[in-house]
């Protein structure tokens, strides 16, 4: 284990060596932090005296998404090799391990709709990705209730991503469903500081990994998306500071002293129309680069398919995660429209 605690190299080891992780153990770093193994790619770190955040961060639950990984990772190796100590307890999921060694979305399946039971319903824990999604749930489920035990008071999950095309808002941010709950300023000033200034409402259940952690723990949850997907190495660091030295500050201060949220900073939308594939020849009707937040005139065909049209119902109503390949019955191509909180 002289990898693991001299370099820190807990994602090239659970790429290469997976092995070594398949039984759950711990260990002590000399300044008193307690590092838990659950699994290859899922590791947690309990500072001594934990000042009262259980934070979860998690990339590559798409495995072509390198940036957020390259994050997590020079995170990890920091704290494992001491150059960083963390002042509260954080868990790291690295999510899709055998999608990032083939540079892919996924293998089989999209796991980013696999939570929230997901992965058992249908036709059951039939493929990698759907096993996966379960054991990273059960590892955000014993995170937090150890949390619980230790009297922690607060619950956040970051589920850090990058996005298939490029954006007119390059970082933004998915906040899910709060079933009435009020939306919170001080989350989206986080954000801001790490570089996001667009966010998007969501006004329904959804099967991502940050839905789940909302809904089932009542933690602050966010799907982040912070630039284009590159291929691991090619990523131009300097794009995702803010997020890293952000991210690096909620580990590591008692608390961040952030500026009070400014509504004219940010951009806000909340979802209008959620347009499902359920055809092969669905088609989308605008260039296969329009980024996302490209806005269309109200009428403006946006989608068809066989049976089926989708108009943009408002003026300037944009488009996000269009996507036309998904498997049929699953999300092509979301609207959303200016709001505010």
């Amino acid at each position: 284990m002289e990898l693991l605690r001299s370099h820190g190299q807990f994602l090239s080891l659970s790429r290469q060596s997976p092995a070594l992780f398949t039984a759950p153990f711990a260990f002590t770093l000399d300044n008193g932090t307690e590092v838990e193994i659950s699994a290859p790619g899922i590791i947690s770190f309990t500072p001594v005296s934990p000042k009262g955040k259980d934070i979860v961060l998690s990339s590559g639950v798409h495995g072509n998404e390198t940036a957020p990984i390259e994050i997590c990772d020079e995170l990890v190796q920091a704290l494992l090799t001491e150059t960083l100590t963390a002042s509260h307890r954080v868990l790291f999921l690295f999510g899709n391990l055998p999608a990032m060694d083939l540079g892919e979305r996924f293998v089989e399946e999209n796991m980013n709709r696999l939570f929230s039971g997901a992965h058992s319903s249908g036709p059951g824990l039939v493929n990698q990705e759907r096993v996966r999604a379960k054991e990273l749930e059960l590892a955000v489920g014993h995170f937090y209730r150890q949390g619980e035990k230790l009297g922690q008071t607060y619950r956040c999950h970051y589920d850090l991503h990058t996005a298939i095309r490029g954006s007119k808002n390059e970082k933004f941010a998915v906040y899910p469903f709060r079933h009435g709950q009020p939306w919170k300023q001080s989350q989206l000033q986080f954000l801001f500081a790490c570089g996001v200034n667009t966010f998007l409402l969501s006004n329904s259940p959804t099967t991502t990994f940050s839905y789940f952690s909302s809904n089932e723990f009542g933690a602050d949850a966010f799907t982040v998306e912070l630039g284009k997907v590159a291929p691991f190495g090619q990523n131009d660091m300097q794009r995702f500071q803010q997020a890293r030295d952000t991210l690096l500050a909620l580990i590591s201060q008692e608390a961040l002293s952030l500026p009070e949220y400014n509504p004219d900073a940010v951009l806000v939308y909340k979802i209008n129309q959620i347009i499902n594939r359920t055809q092969e020849d669905f088609r989308l009707n605008f260039a296969d680069d329009a980024p996302n937040f490209t806005d269309f005139p109200k009428g403006y065909l946006l989608a068809e398919e066989t049976g089926a049209q989708y108009f943009a119902e408002q003026e300037g109503e944009a488009i996000v995660f269009p996507n036309a390949k998904v498997a049929l019955g699953q999300r092509a191509l979301l609207t959303v429209v200016p709001t505010s909180i």
